[in-house]
């Protein structure tokens, strides 16, 4: 029985016309093969999977093919052939990962001054060059300077940083890119068809995206998905090879914060913990989706029809302002950084969801519902020599502020009455009051904070204290250390003090306490949530 080979290797381009994604790196060869302006050194740089290695091949094909060189090798002569085969004796490659040694590059340079045994040119192809050692760097620089004429390097590298600037200005360097989403999964169809293998097209953008820009690993992930779903390569099973999340949870919890639906949010949240999803990849997906909603909003014609979801995209996109989808997106992006930083992911997924709930406008309610009766009315209040609130067409007050005592305000409950949206609104839940008074106010806002003071942001806060108190307000900012009683780490106490006393009344509840003692059962902490009223 023949073994197969992987795709990886079977569909490795074998002349620059096959190559896909790196097109400027083709024309810049093609034109100086065909125009014989040819360097003695080239370094090739990119991530991995893009094509170093392979463009170095190529190379070594057009120096050394018997029609002569040229930018479209026969790829049948002998040169050619024993080039594809990896056993071309002029053609030496050296993984510098595992020869960082001086004396490893002082005998491959001492036989580099020996002329190729057959070919036009003795080709080195040296991968990952950047691992060499500082003694190593500066024995091939002895050669780079003075390079024999039947001598070509060509250098491969993910980290061109860390090579000597003398010897990067002795190379020809080109930048290969990360290969297009698109480009990879049009190149991914185009293989299916050859191997006459069973499969839909959400399937091959699903591996794509999770290549992250790498022909390699998007043929190596097909080879996986190949055997994984016995011969063909369809979207549920790709999906459950690479646990990735399913779209749908995405779009529904997005539904439900055009609906305000905090339990709803929660609810889909079990259902992913329930299926054992990645809350990290949730997170990452969600982002991705947003952005999606944001191209959608102001430049429709970047999402192509046949994107899938593509719909409910657009329907999300008129469902909720730019500057919320703006906010969600940063919110989405904070909450996956500090992921790691929560007690659980669960905890951390659901805080990030909540937080977004928080920050939503509240445009949708009317005054009658956001005030008492008795607060709106026609009549003006009664002038006691207070500050006194504008009118409730704009922004009202709640009835304890009528006649306030500047020193009994607090900023939190303040802030519910300003009706703030979006990173204003999300600023002010950031900042602690050190000075509050009708007159005068100081907020100071944690360093990981700070790039939420823009001025933009605290102009709409501005604004919002001089119609509440209707008069100017002297308002500041600052940055510094913060004593925890900002409105969201207020938020957050409270919800942590929730769930102490929800996990305490399970821990103390006789039935649990008799389960625990006569069948030794164990109280899974993570799963208990409190009730929301």
């Amino acid at each position: 029985m023949s073994q197969t080979q992987a795709l990886a290797r079977k569909w490795r381009p074998r002349n620059f016309s096959e190559l896909t994604g790196q097109e400027h790196v083709v024309r810049a060869l093609t034109n100086a093969l065909e125009q014989n302006r040819l360097h003695h050194a080239y370094l090739l740089t990119g991530t991995r999977g893009v094509g170093k290695t392979t463009i170095a091949r190529i190379l070594a094909k057009s120096l050394n093919c018997e029609t002569g060189v040229t930018a479209a090798p026969c790829g049948t002569c002998a040169a050619c052939m024993q080039i594809d085969a990896g056993s071309f004796i002029d053609l030496i490659e050296l993984d510098a990962a595992s020869n960082t040694q001086v004396d490893n590059m002082r005998e491959l340079l001492e036989n580099a001054l020996y002329a190729p045994t057959s070919a036009r040119y003795k080709i080195y192809i040296i991968d990952e060059v950047h691992m060499l050692s500082k003694s190593a760097f500066n024995a091939m620089l002895k050669t780079l300077e003075e390079p024999p004429a039947h001598v070509k390097f060509v250098l491969a590298t993910t980290d061109p940083q860390k090579i000597p600037i003398t010897v990067l200005s002795r190379c020809l360097q080109f930048n290969l890119k990360q290969i297009p989403h698109i480009q990879i999964v049009d190149h991914l169809s185009k293989i299916m068809v050859q191997e006459n293998i069973q499969n839909d097209t959400p399937a091959l953008q699903l591996i794509a995206r999770a290549a992250q820009g790498s022909m390699r690993d998007a043929l190596s992930l097909l080879d996986q998905a190949i055997a994984f779903g016995q011969g063909n390569v369809e979207e549920a099973g790709v999906r459950e090879m690479l646990g990735v999340i399913d779209q749908g949870y995405l779009f529904d919890l997005l539904d439900a914060l055009t609906q305000k639906d905090g339990l709803k949010l929660l609810s889909l949240a079990d259902a992913m913990e329930a299926q054992c999803l990645s809350f990290d990849a949730a997170l990452q997906d969600l982002s991705a989706l947003l952005h999606c909603i944001a191209l959608a909003q102001t430049v429709p014609q970047a999402i192509s029809e046949d994107t899938p979801e593509y719909t409910r995209i657009f329907k999300l996109a008129k469902a909720f302002a730019p500057e919320d989808i703006q906010l969600f997106y940063q919110i989405a992006l904070h909450g996956r950084s500090d992921l790691s930083l929560a007690p659980d992911e669960y905890a951390g997924f659901t805080m990030t969801l909540l937080r977004m709930l928080t920050f939503m406008p509240d445009d949708g309610l009317s005054n009658s519902q956001l005030l008492p009766a008795s607060s709106v009315n026609s009549k003006p209040p009664v002038d006691d020599g207070k500050p006194q609130p504008a009118s409730a067409q704009t922004i009202q007050p709640s009835s304890r502020t009528a006649a306030i005592d500047p020193s009994a305000l607090e900023w939190p409950q303040l802030i519910q009455q300003l009706k703030l949206t979006g990173m204003a609104k999300m600023l002010a839940q950031h900042s602690e009051a050190r000075l509050l008074s009708a007159e005068k106010i100081e907020l100071c806002v944690p360093d990981v904070h700070k790039h939420l003071l823009e001025k933009k942001y605290q102009d709409k806060i501005q604004s919002a204290l001089n119609t509440y108190w209707g008069q100017p307000v002297m308002l500041n900012f600052s940055v510094g250390n913060v004593t925890g009683q900002t409105p969201v780490a207020l938020q957050q106490r409270a919800e942590e003090e929730k769930q102490a006393k929800a996990i305490a009344a399970m821990e103390q509840d006789p039935i649990v306490q008799e389960l625990i003692e006569h069948f030794d059962a164990k109280l899974i902490v993570s799963s208990i949530k409190p009730i929301q009223k």
